[in-house]
């Protein structure tokens, strides 16, 4: 089966900044619709992002993978982060925007390439903060019919600074955050955090995953140093009728990293991906 790779689609939008979006799919006729959300400091082209969108089109899903558009990346340079204040203006309800944006980019009638997608079937991955958003647009949007999350956070509010760190970034308005791999200051604007605040209804995922009546996959390492597999157990709690796959000895990124240059997938990744089409294709 051949596979059409269509990189950096521009989605123009009238007053929000454009969103950058990857296609990978065949050219069967309606063919289940996969969106993948990264993560905090994430973009599209990350890692075996590629890889892991190749092996779902050739399972026989239309696979969209995008960056938000307040990531830190540019439509120009998509990768890593040329806008480091774009990144700082981001926050919750942005991205759930985004999302929404590209759902009803794939889903218009004049879709571009309409003849190979079923709109009636649609599944939201999210990894790490990823799956937050995607928990919460999954409760909230009945055109999504499925859910994956892999090693997703449980909770927003608690990630954030409190005491005294909280009140120095009131007063200051910034915080920074150090990218371990590139080594970029990473501005967080108190925004952030007020926008949190004056939308917590909606953006508490303990809510939102409680609501959830569609199929839903919970993936997590149990070696997970970044969200605690615990969350995974959370999520879980609150919808019974969810799936929990843990994976033994996983990481938070399944064993992958960036740039990934081998020709497949680490082995935790390699299971994480072979269980989300399992699930899906159903």
């Amino acid at each position: 089966m051949m596979i059409v790779q269509k990189k950096n689609i521009v989605i123009q939008r009238n007053l929000d900044r454009p969103i950058l979006a990857d296609l990978f799919y065949s050219k069967e006729q309606q063919q289940p619709i996969v969106i993948f959300c990264h993560g905090y400091k994430g973009f599209k082209d990350w890692g075996a992002w590629d890889l892991i969108a190749q092996k779902f089109a050739e399972a026989g899903f239309f696979f969209i993978k995008f960056n938000f558009s307040h990531n830190g990346g540019t439509i120009k340079q998509p990768i890593d982060f040329s806008d480091l204040d774009a990144f700082g203006q981001n926050n919750y309800c942005k991205e759930l925007d985004d999302l929404d944006t590209v759902i009803h980019w794939v889903t218009a009638p004049n879709f571009k390439y309409r003849e190979f997608v079923n709109p009636k079937r649609i599944t939201l991955i999210g990894h790490s903060r990823g799956g937050g958003i995607t928990l919460i647009k999954a409760s909230e949007d009945s055109r999504v019919t499925k859910l994956i999350t892999w090693a997703s956070v449980s909770d927003y509010e608690s990630r954030f600074p409190k005491g005294e760190e909280l009140e120095s970034w009131r007063q200051d308005g910034v915080f920074y955050v150090e990218n371990g791999r590139t080594k970029q200051q990473m501005p967080h604007y108190f925004q952030f955090y007020t926008t949190f605040i004056e939308n917590k209804e909606r953006l508490t995922i303990s809510k939102a995953t409680k609501k959830i009546t569609i199929p839903y996959l919970i993936i997590h390492g149990t070696a997970d140093p970044t969200v605690d597999f615990e969350e995974a157990a959370q999520l879980h709690t609150w919808n019974p009728k969810s799936d929990l796959f843990l994976i033994q000895g996983a990481d938070h990124v399944f064993g992958a990293k960036h740039p990934w240059n081998k020709e497949e997938l680490p082995v935790d990744l390699a299971t994480t991906v072979q269980k989300s089409i399992n699930f899906a294709i159903l």
